[in-house]
């Protein structure tokens, strides 16, 4: 018990380690670009802290994989170099159970990751974009440009939306027949997300078309029933922040969504496959634990495993890519390069282990 938690210590802190290096170093190039601005509004060194803690979920989501990929190799380099590895195995600890010892590091940075993208970022990116807005001075304020997205069979633009996704302005909804020939435009000054789902239009202006024939009408409200909710208007109107899970899914059971059905699917799979990059990084370290640093096999192993997972990320992106653009099947897209990647490092370890 006390050797488990031993590797799993020393694991875990190589991998928080380099997590909080690699953290640091984005934070302080991110800063580095908007702490004047910061400054010259006003709002002084707790403006520059509120702007960074709100950054520290989608900046940990970005480290997390290399994170693991350079603790693991700095931790089990540390391990070979010291004889521990060898003491270990001559102890009849296989280098299977050395690695699984160190299994629970990579599940933390999984869960951590998981809680940073789904639940922490969606609400940080809002939050901070608002804030950003709301402190830009009004010399320097631009109005935004309209918004065009799809919910459900409707095609919809929108000037604006609250910062809490509830309200929108200046919205025009066009509706199409099965030809795709417009049926019919309705025009409102705002629209109001109600409680139990769907939107309540106020002082709407219909016009429907019938053949060459218009008719105009008005009313002090209506009704547009969707599945549209404030957390997919505050996607649509956040940037570029990518879609979480349940975000992904509404948009492919036609909830807001203004981008094509092969973007949404891939980042549906995505959420689930991303977390286990952490352990694809784990296991591609794995094989300098068994090196034999005196031999010079150490330096080779160390190299070939920051270089596998270097390649690992540039063609996990590469098909992400291929995926959302409907190149290629989302799932393929998706889980291909972990499958084949976790493949190649279980095989060398196996090697390596005889």
């Amino acid at each position: 018990m006390k050797l488990q938690l031993y590797v799993l210590r020393t694991v875990a802190i190589q991998i928080f380690a380099a997590a909080l290096i690699l953290m640091s170093i984005l934070q302080i190039l991110d800063l580095l670009d908007v702490t004047s601005d910061i400054l010259d509004r006003g709002l002084g060194v707790a403006g520059v802290a509120y702007y960074a803690a709100l950054r520290l979920p989608r900046l940990f989501e970005q480290v997390a994989p290399i994170s693991v990929l350079a603790g693991g190799l700095f931790a089990f380099s540390g391990l070979a170099r010291e004889s521990a590895i060898v003491a270990m195995r001559a102890s009849g600890i296989s280098g299977y159970r050395i690695v699984g010892m160190a299994v629970p590091a990579a599940v933390a940075v999984m869960l951590l990751d998981v809680l940073c993208a789904q639940v922490l970022a969606p609400r940080a990116d809002p939050a901070l974009a608002d804030w950003w807005k709301n402190t830009t001075p009004v010399a320097e304020r631009k109005t935004p440009a309209p918004r065009t997205f799809r919910a459900g069979g409707d095609l919809v633009t929108a000037a604006q939306a609250s910062a809490d996704g509830r309200e929108l302005s200046q919205i025009t909804i066009y509706r199409r027949d099965a030809k795709g020939l417009l049926t019919e435009k309705l025009e409102a000054p705002s629209a109001q997300y109600q409680p139990g789902g769907g939107w309540m239009l106020r002082q709407p202006k219909t016009t429907r078309f019938t053949g060459e024939i218009a008719q105009t009408s008005t009313a002090d409200s209506a009704r547009w029933q969707n599945r549209l909710n404030p957390q997919d208007v505050q996607g649509l109107f956040g940037g570029d922040a990518l879609p979480t899970a349940a975000s992904a899914r509404r948009a492919l059971e036609n909830g807001g969504s203004d981008r094509p059905e092969s973007f949404y699917a891939t980042h549906l799979q995505a959420a689930f496959a991303n977390p286990f990059v952490a352990l694809v990084m784990l296991l591609l370290s794995a094989p300098v634990a068994l090196a034999n640093f005196r031999s010079g096999q150490g330096a080779i192993l160390l190299t070939g495993g920051l270089a596998a997972g270097l390649l690992f990320l540039v063609a996990n992106g590469m098909l992400t890519a291929l995926g959302e653009s409907g190149a290629l099947s989302p799932f393929l897209a998706v889980w291909a390069a972990p499958a084949i990647f976790g493949a190649l490092a279980v095989r060398t370890f196996l090697a390596l282990e005889g």
